[in-house]
């Protein structure tokens, strides 16, 4: 009779044995389970798989993953701004003199910088931000993409064979996203940006698409959205929220720090999303957001809570206020309205 599995496993007793010991060997605190299930899927892979390509890809993936990990980790408290843009922008060219500019201004305020770590726009990004407060993802590429020569940390250097790792990578460790003029590679971020963020697979941020005065890269891209878009109902309008055209560095730099102003992240508990927040919203914006977005929530009233049972367990930012309610993981763009209307109270 064929054993029933209680948990993720291979089913055989003796090797799930090894796993659980290895994995207990192995472990942080608190992550014997999800090692264990890697374990096991590794081992998975090897007796369901005999095809040498696909274990070649999980095994390039997984190690670019790790290392990735590994060189982020010292610096998660710090706020990041990944900052996409054509590989072919040429030195004098108005887009690289304002990707410059913009990461000089953003290290300067102590964030840091990530970028595809390439030519044009890409290194321009690494050229202005300030030393060692930068990151450079490479992708191995036969032609155009090479390392630029003003990454000064080169242990910041990440190359990846895989774009999809890369792109996983960019989104997970930066908090913000500057989109410059570009070719498909440029597009293909600005939209998977957006697309994430409006399905709630990738944290709220400030999107912003900059372009100089009289410019009209991103007002053009944005005419084709409006008609072919929004016109035809294949977004809503409020989707317009997940973004900011901007003409100037000075704006680019005033909307990320406004929007983390009083927003400081999100999370999911159960039924309930979590909005942790720098300080205590007042009574009266409390009952204002009640007021102008209950057409958002699946049940219930937005209301200050204490950390869930999940983040003191896992020791989630448990000193932050925060605001709780049950979302409906669906109007996006009208939590951008939300955040901006906390950051907002937190001016006055």
């Amino acid at each position: 009779m064929k054993k029933q599995l209680k948990e993720y496993e291979i089913g055989d007793a003796a090797i799930d044995g090894l796993i659980g010991e290895l994995g207990k060997r192995s472990c942080a605190a608190g992550t014997k389970d999800l090692l264990r299930e890697i374990l096991t899927t590794v081992v998975k892979l090897g007796t369901e798989s005999g095809d040498r390509s696909d274990l070649k890809l999980v095994n390039n993936a997984l190690k670019e993953m790790r290392y990735s990990f590994k060189i982020f980790a010292p610096y998660r408290d710090v706020k990041k701004v990944i900052i996409f843009g054509s590989a072919r922008s040429k030195k004098h060219s108005p887009e690289y003199r304002m990707a410059e500019e913009l990461a000089r201004r953003l290290t300067e305020k102590g964030c840091m910088v990530v970028t595809g770590g390439g030519p044009g726009v890409m290194e321009a990004g690494n050229k202005g931000a300030r030393k060692g407060r930068e990151f450079a993802l490479n992708i191995r590429l036969p032609f155009e993409q090479k390392p630029n020569p003003f990454i000064d940390e080169k242990d910041k250097i990440i190359n990846f064979k895989y774009f999809f790792v890369r792109k996983l990578v960019f989104i997970k460790e930066t908090d913000a996203t500057a989109l410059f003029p570009g070719g498909f590679g440029t597009h293909d971020e600005g939209f998977e940006m957006l697309t994430l963020v409006q399905t709630g697979k990738a944290r709220p941020r400030p999107i912003v698409m900059m372009e100089p005065e009289g410019a009209s890269y991103w007002a053009a891209w944005k005419r084709f959205v409006d008609r072919e878009l929004l016109h035809p109902g294949f977004i809503s309008k409020e989707d317009y929220q997940l973004f900011r055209i901007v003409k100037s560095v000075d704006e680019a730099v005033a909307y990320i720090e406004e929007f983390y102003r009083v927003y400081h992240s999100i999370r999911y508990a159960g039924a309930l999303t979590v909005l942790r927040l720098n300080e205590k919203p007042s009574e009266k914006t409390v009952r204002q957001l009640n007021r102008d977005f209950k057409d958002i929530l699946a049940g219930g009233d937005i209301r200050i809570s204490s950390p869930t049972k999940t983040e003191l367990r896992e020791g989630d930012h448990v000193h932050l206020p925060r605001l709780v309610m049950k979302f409906n993981r669906r109007c996006y763009g009208r939590l951008y309205e939300m955040i901006g209307m906390i950051n907002r109270d937190g001016e006055k």
